[in-house]
């Protein structure tokens, strides 16, 4: 086939790079956002916080424009490249100043000095261990292998890995040799640290663990232990009746026996030091306050700093402007200020956008569920989309999956992820529709308020849903469940 030449016309969307860097804030928590801040500023030297403390910069940057012309090194380019600079809009001595803004509302001031932020103070699960482990009279190479092992347990205080496994990467890692039982001893010295059940291998260990430590203290646990140890499989799938008479025990000692295992901990280290639940500490995005029946929105501006172009800046180019001689070090270094000018201000604007985005996404929301917001009833929420907040917002459904993705709002009755709010819609014999939230606060109540001994079946649940009038189907029901996180009916049954 010849080679041919030939000229088309391509229409294409391309994103820019002030689009680009307002998407990328979008998804920036509240929490994260002054860090986020404080990058761009070490990044650009013209964007600086709104203080009075701003010269030192300026007189730096002066002394650049007062270097000698034989000191310039000659850069390939033609003379004009430095010609017709034009520096009138940066240079404007009214009182708009250029790119400025203001992330504190001056008109209520108190009501962000009011709002502290949290912070996290408490000591890691894996400082606390190492603590327990100086304790210990230990030789230079049973500390090394004890801090390898407590290095080797994850953030739920099981040791999942294999001991043959601690032993290689001992000896590739540290170069020290040792065997299986030598860390065997350790890892038993180990499981007798707080909290009890740590350093375990698997569940039945853990709670043996806990067991034997109760059984130290003088507590009358050995039935429990035999259950554990003999019947732990029965006792996962709740086979009460298999235990019963495996054991010969009556239902009053059965009933005692399950409840000193349920009271232990699966999770010993769940609970303990900074990596315990990553959002404990959430700092809310958005306030709802309800205000003699009507909702105010307002949003967390507290970890915002207030931001402007550097005045070092402004001032360095009016000085070019008035002077009669510029030379191609004074033009360079002109364009470079108005680049770094250029993005402060992108980033500025980015930043108001990105308040006007969340404020207006956060209204749509608020105006769409306004009753769940007065009363903080689950089942007062509607049916919604992210195509419904879209629609009255004019914005792109990816914008506001990007707002509701890692956004959270305070309201009386709670801190909620905007997610929370969105749901599909469900019909009622009435031909209504209703949101799925609705429909899952109803079965979440059922299963809370059933016979424990006799928990509800799906079957049984799906009946109660349709007599109320909801069209649901059993396989729905058990979706629901799941999605609630709540076990089958045999796994909810108590003695």
């Amino acid at each position: 086939m010849a080679l041919s030449q030939s000229l088309q016309q391509r229409m294409l969307q391309k994103l820019s790079p002030q689009q680009i860097q307002l998407m990328k804030l979008l998804q920036v928590p509240t929490a994260s956002l002054e860090i986020r801040i404080k990058e761009e500023m070490e990044e650009n030297p013209a964007l600086e916080l709104d203080e009075d403390t701003h010269d030192d910069g300026a007189d730096e940057l002066k002394d650049e424009f007062e270097t000698p012309e034989e000191e310039y090194e000659e850069k390939d380019g033609s003379e004009d490249e430095y010609e017709n600079i034009d520096v009138s809009e940066y240079v404007s001595d009214g009182d708009d100043e250029v790119g400025d803004y203001k992330l504190r509302d001056d008109n209520y001031p108190e009501e962000d000095e009011g709002r502290q932020l949290p912070f996290k103070t408490e000591t890691s699960f894996y400082e606390l261990l190492l603590d327990q482990l100086g304790l210990l009279k230990l030789d230079e190479k049973e500390q090394a292998i004890a801090e390898q092992i407590v290095g080797s347990i994850d953030e739920d205080g099981y040791l999942r890995r294999e001991t043959s496994a601690i032993v290689d990467d001992l000896a590739f890692r540290q170069n020290i040799i040792t065997d299986e039982a030598e860390v065997e001893t350790i890892i038993k010295r180990i499981q007798q640290f707080d909290p009890p059940g740590v350093a375990a291998r698997d569940l039945q260990e853990c709670l043996l663990i806990q067991l034997q430590k109760q059984k130290d203290e003088g507590k009358p646990v050995d039935i429990a232990i035999k259950a554990i140890t003999k019947y732990f499989d029965e006792f996962t799938k709740k086979h009460y009746e298999k235990i019963q008479r495996g054991l010969n025990l009556d239902d009053d000692q059965l009933r005692e026996v399950m409840q000193q295992i349920v009271r232990l901990s699966p999770k010993p280290g769940g609970n303990v030091g900074e990596i315990s639940k990553a959002e404990s500490f959430v700092v809310p995005d958005f306030f709802i306050f309800n205000n003699a029946s009507k909702l105010e929105l307002t949003l967390n501006s507290r970890n915002a700093p207030e931001l402007r172009i550097s005045e070092g800046y402004r001032d360095m180019l009016k000085e070019y402007d008035r002077g009669a001689k510029k030379d191609k070090r004074q033009k360079e270094a002109v364009i470079f200020i108005k680049q770094k000018i250029d993005a402060a201000k992108w980033f500025i604007d980015a930043i108001k956008q990105r308040q006007h985005t969340l404020l207006s996404t956060m209204n749509a929301i608020m105006e769409h569920q306004y009753n769940f917001f007065l009363t903080g009833d689950e089942t007062e929420l509607k049916p919604m989309i992210l195509k419904d907040i879209a629609e009255k917002t004019n914005l792109d459904i990816s914008t506001v999956s990007r707002v509701a993705n890692s956004k959270f709002v305070q309201t009386e009755f709670g801190t909620y992820r905007l997610k929370f709010f969105f749901s599909e819609s469900l019909s009622t014999d009435s031909g209504e529709e209703v949101s799925t939230r609705e429909v899952k606060k109803i079965l979440s109540d059922m299963i809370e308020g059933e016979d424990k001994k006799r928990p509800l079946s799906d079957e049984r649940l799906t009946e109660l849903l349709q007599e109320k009038g909801y069209n649901i189907a059993r396989r729905t029901v058990a979706k629901y469940r799941e999605q609630l996180n709540i076990p089958v009916a045999r796994l909810r049954k108590e003695l």
